[in-house]
């Protein structure tokens, strides 16, 4: 048994040392004695007194307490009454030693009391010597200190484990993954780390609450247990965040058969409270010895294999390679400089315009965000917003962009009345505000312009990721006047049924569907059933991506009310696009005429 270090100098109570007597009692024998009595009766420590051969003498009734012997039970026995068979002669041998060496021992000892149950005491001994110095007795204070060892027990829980889930910490989990390293290399085998993390977790935090969210996390800690072997450690690192530890594998691949074993386990659904959930995972693998000697490069490198997860998709195993690595670098190496990049200027907006049909006439232009890096040169947002979601920047980066778009749609208007709509997308952050529509207004009066000026673009994947807060944050915007429009539409998993609540005024078919037409017959069939669903909801439909003639052709016979792309025009900084747009009003059409732009 490990022994616990307690100063029991410092605790009266089991303190074996005679303490020195008031002044007015030294030269009072009859004093000192009935003193000494109460103080042996009355101790809450067991006190048990012996002779040279080792007989029970006296015991208090604090021993009688503890021990459940009377003191008629133990007169005349040895302190083998308590022995509980957990300690070797060894123990036995160094505890005479120091007694007969230094007059005293004292430390931890498991004791067994009557009814047969074992507990833990700290024992004092101290050797009694005649006036000729020879040992005449030994007195033994001890306590129980059960109680002690259990909270002891509770804090070091509470040290090592996720108050949430019961799981190892992160401290736990490196402890025992330092010593499976260890083992590992003085074995010669095989390990792995899993960097577990949750897809679209925060969607249920905000739409079921954070105590559904709570029970959801609990629900899946007990999923992944049920999972793995029994020399298997898994703990959560916070948030949703998990790892997993695999010692002793056979082979590289048996990582691989286990993370998808897991995968595959959470495909049933979780229980949370009254809800029955099913949640994906991207999950990244690292080996020892082959991608790490050390916990804090196997967790790193485990944490780059699960970014690329996500990257392809999320729901899917990835194993580290070294190229991971040199990508990590340049990942935070970007995400810092992303944080720096509106400080230093390095934003600036396109403005890419929008025609109606069949008149193609100007009908606004559709704002996109583009970063002027100093090293990698012009990067669309596809480079840099998921980065920028990651890191939580893109909730800054939206407001930039929504005011210097609001400022710039001022200017033009002063120009020429009238022009607009201008489009702009929400980021996923933007739309998880609840103070959005009062940002709005704000942005509104300050720049003096109509609601209906503005068009606000939401992705369908950010709608379905918190559906019902989206829903009043919309219904909000709607009733200030601005114009809506779902993005990137067919490919996310909204439902008609959802879809039909939202207050918008038109959709957008994804490029992808448009870059085939007119070859391909099922991407046709799929822009005249959206066509057909936008007209049947009263929403406008525009078609972004327009690159070819023929594409324009089908849209158009289609019943497509806008379009927007490379034929229609390229996106123009905001000079060029006020020269050619704004003050000249005029586009050029795909076959090099000239038409006017209505604004």
């Amino acid at each position: 048994m490990h022994g616990l270090i307690l100063d029991l100098d410092a605790c009266p109570s089991i303190d074996s040392s005679p303490a020195p007597l008031p002044a007015a009692l030294a030269h009072e024998p009859d004093n000192r004695l009935q003193l000494a009595a109460t103080a042996f009766e009355h101790s809450t420590a067991a006190v048990m007194i012996t002779d040279t051969h080792q007989r029970i003498l006296a015991v208090n009734a604090a021993f009688s307490i503890i021990t459940g012997y009377s003191e008629q039970q133990a007169l005349n026995q040895t302190p083998r009454l308590l022995a509980s068979g957990q300690h070797d002669s060894a123990f036995f041998a160094a505890m005479w030693h120091k007694l007969n060496a230094e007059g005293q021992w004292q430390g931890e000892i498991c004791n067994r009391r009557q009814n047969g149950d074992t507990y833990p005491s700290w024992l004092s001994i101290n050797t009694q010597r005649d006036a000729d110095g020879t040992i005449s007795h030994f007195i033994a204070v001890f306590a129980d200190i059960s109680d002690l060892k259990r909270s002891a027990a509770r804090l070091d829980h509470q040290a090592h484990h996720d108050p949430l889930t019961g799981l190892p910490n992160r401290t736990l989990f490196e402890n025992r993954l330092s010593s499976a390293l260890q083992h590992s290399q003085d074995s010669a085998s095989l390990g792995a780390v899993l960097f577990i993390d949750l897809d679209r977790f925060k969607p249920v935090n905000d739409t079921l609450g954070h105590a559904v969210g709570d029970l959801l996390l609990k629900s899946l800690a007990q999923r992944l247990k049920d999972n793995l072997r029994d020399i298997d450690t898994v703990a959560r690192l916070g948030g949703d965040e998990f790892v997993v530890l695999l010692p002793g594998l056979l082979q590289a691949s048996d990582a691989q058969s286990i993370a998808s074993k897991l995968l595959t386990s959470l495909q049933t659904p979780l229980p949370a409270g009254e809800h029955q959930l099913v949640i994906g995972a991207s999950i990244g693998i690292s080996l020892f010895p082959d991608d790490g000697l050390d916990s804090a490069t196997l967790l790193k490198n485990a944490d780059a294999a699960m970014y690329r997860a996500k990257a392809k998709g999320r729901n899917c195993v990835e194993r580290y390679s070294h190229d991971l690595s040199v990508r990590r670098r340049e990942r935070i190496a970007l995400e810092q400089q992303l944080q720096q990049a509106i400080d230093n200027h390095q934003l600036s907006l396109s403005f890419q315009p929008r025609i109606s049909l069949p008149d193609q006439r100007l009908s606004g232009a559709a704002v996109q965000l583009r970063w002027n890096h100093p090293q990698l040169g012009l990067l669309t947002p596809e480079h840099f917003m998921p980065l920028a979601e990651a890191s939580g920047s893109s909730r800054q980066i939206g407001e930039w962009l929504m005011e210097t778009a609001c400022r710039q749609l001022q200017h033009w208007q002063k120009q020429q009345p009238g022009f607009g709509p201008l489009a702009i997308s929400l980021t996923s952050a933007q739309l998880r505000q609840p103070q959005l529509p009062e940002r709005m207004l704000q942005l509104l009066s300050a720049f003096r312009l109509k609601p209906a000026s503005l068009q606000l673009e939401i992705t369908e994947q950010s709608i379905m990721n918190q559906p019902e807060h989206t829903l009043s944050v919309l219904h909000s915007l709607k009733r200030l006047g601005i114009r809506l429009a779902i993005d990137d539409f067919g490919t996310g998993h909204s439902s008609l049924g959802y879809l039909k609540r939202l207050p918008l005024d038109a959709l957008k078919i994804d490029r992808s569907f448009i870059r085939s037409l007119p070859e391909d017959r099922h991407d046709t069939a799929i822009v005249r059933a959206i066509i057909a669903l936008g007209h049947s909801l009263q929403l406008t439909v525009i078609a972004e991506g327009i690159e070819t003639p023929e594409q324009r052709r089908v849209l158009e016979a289609e019943g497509c009310r806008q379009l927007q792309g490379p034929l229609i025009g390229a996106p123009l900084a905001a000079e060029d696009f006020q020269e050619k747009c704004v003050v000249t009003r005029f586009l050029e059409n795909a076959d090099g005429a000239a038409r006017q732009a209505p604004l």
